[in-house]
């Protein structure tokens, strides 16, 4: 099989993170994209606005019993940082036969020399960078691909600003992210 592998923060998830999957299985022939979130990611400073469970309900009810798209929660249930080298490398253990690719978008590549054994990362999956606007794709490692797609400009910093000031998310995210959020108060206090 061919896998994608997104991982990320999906604090929350929104129809970027979504497009991506979608014209990554079109294009790249995959069979399933999995979306791995983060219990701590590292490189970045500011925690989760979201608990980690809030983060994968809003996973779940993003993709809607889609086939082609799983929850992966196995960086959640790992204590401390969150290293993508060590989920790939699990990966490729439970399924030595099936082809990884690990979906980047552009800002996430630029950092991919700080990442923790960055070398071994390219040479378990193939690194598949996506441009986003504004954002210069960074030199690639060899074999890397990458993906034009159709540009959803959408942040989840952003997202949660306008939650944070009450103004509506509607077209950010899916119609259930969107309950959610408001079912369950999140986000209410800033990004």
């Amino acid at each position: 099989m061919r896998i994608g592998v997104v991982g990320g923060s999906f604090d929350p998830v929104h129809r970027g993170h979504l497009a991506l999957a979608r014209q990554a299985v079109e294009r790249l022939r995959l069979d399933e994209v999995r979306f791995v979130p983060a219990r701590a990611q590292p490189l970045k400073t500011a925690g989760h606005g979201a608990s980690p469970e809030d983060r994968v309900a809003m996973l779940h009810a993003a993709l809607d019993g889609d086939p082609r798209f799983l929850v992966d929660p196995r960086e959640i249930g790992r204590p401390g940082p969150s290293y993508t080298v060590d989920t790939l490398r699990e990966l490729k253990l439970e399924r030595p036969a099936d082809e990884l690719f690990l979906l980047l978008g552009a800002d996430a590549a630029r950092e991919l020399p700080r990442w923790r054994d960055a070398a071994s990362v390219a040479r378990v999956a193939t690194v598949v960078v996506v441009p986003r606007p504004g954002v210069t794709v960074p030199a690639l490692p060899a074999g890397s691909v990458q993906l034009e797609t159709e540009s959803v400009d959408v942040s989840a910093t952003g997202i949660r600003g306008a939650v944070a000031r009450g103004d509506a998310i509607g077209g950010l995210v899916p119609p259930a992210v969107a309950r959610y959020i408001t079912a369950h108060g999140l986000y209410r206090t800033g990004a």
